[in-house]
């Protein structure tokens, strides 16, 4: 298997890329009056990073992953950036974005496995798992001798449920160093902020205290700063320690009346909200 690692060094190319995504995610939600387009555009410059110029990865699917970087999405209600980013990176057709949610369709609201969609190593949406799925397959790696690196996303609400901490412990207590794990930590979550439903206190103490190396990336919706600190991030594997990294994003970021608001966590625009959301998002590489 020949691994593909997609490089673009002009960052205004990347930025249309994630104007371009960010439509996708509009359009998406829209269509079926349905889906999660707050956390979708807070992750979609980590996206854009991740897949156009971090990981080493092949669109040529193979659930196995040997010999690439592989990627685990925890929190799976952001499925419609998730969807779009491996639709224009190759993995599948970019037309097939006009099924998302829809029966029989493989997009379904949250990304499972039974349908074979290419890019989805596990069915991601009940919160608290993803941590766990990835520590296995980087420890997988490890015994197959892969120097290859595994990379998860997490919500910072998801981090209210108790599995993570099992897992967080279990990472740092095994040694487990080749996996980069990201928190969107944009102080949302479905019922409010994360400080009126169940703080979380200081995450970067906490993780320390759990035995992680972490790092953290103030302006979480800055496409190159979220490159460099992905790129510092690797630096960091291979010693000892996990690795974590607190990025801070704005809930429905590009689309101003969605940001800043648990409001749009979970609901879709309606046509003229799509219109003044689309206009703040020019077309950059086509719609499907």
């Amino acid at each position: 298997m020949q691994n593909n690692k997609i490089k673009m060094a002009n960052i205004e190319e990347l930025k249309d890329f994630a104007t371009q995504v960010r439509r996708d995610i509009l359009r998406q939600v829209h269509k079926v009056n349905s889906g999660h387009p707050g956390g979708s555009l807070g992750c979609t410059e980590f996206f854009t990073a991740l897949y156009k110029e971090i990981m080493d990865h092949n669109p040529e699917f193979n659930m196995d992953g040997e010999n690439e970087d592989i990627f685990f999405l925890s929190n799976g209600h952001i499925s419609p950036v998730f969807y779009s980013v491996l639709a224009r990176t190759g993995y599948f057709p970019v037309e097939e974005l006009s099924t998302f949610r829809l029966i029989n369709s493989r997009l379904q609201g949250h990304p499972t496995t039974h349908e074979g969609l290419p890019g989805i190593r596990v069915a991601s949406g009940s919160l608290g798992q993803g941590m766990s799925v990835a520590l296995g397959a980087a420890q997988a790696k490890k015994l197959n001798g892969d120097s290859k690196l595994v990379y998860t996303l997490h919500g910072d609400g998801e981090l209210q449920e108790g599995q993570n901490w099992e897992a967080i412990m279990y990472a740092a207590g095994n040694n487990v160093d080749n996996i980069i794990s990201t928190i969107d930590l944009n102080g949302q979550q479905i019922d409010g902020s994360t400080e009126t439903v169940l703080p979380l206190g200081n995450l970067r103490a906490k993780f320390e205290a759990f035995g992680w190396e972490v790092m953290e990336v103030e302006e979480g919706n800055d496409l190159q700063k979220v490159i460099d600190g992905l790129k510092h991030a690797k630096t960091l594997t291979g010693k000892g320690k996990p690795v974590v990294i607190l990025l801070h994003t704005i809930m429905g970021h590009g689309v101003d009346f969605m940001m800043h608001t648990h409001a749009w966590h979970g609901k879709a625009p309606n046509d003229e909200q799509l219109e003044t959301a689309l206009s703040q998002n020019p077309e950059t590489l086509g719609d499907y």
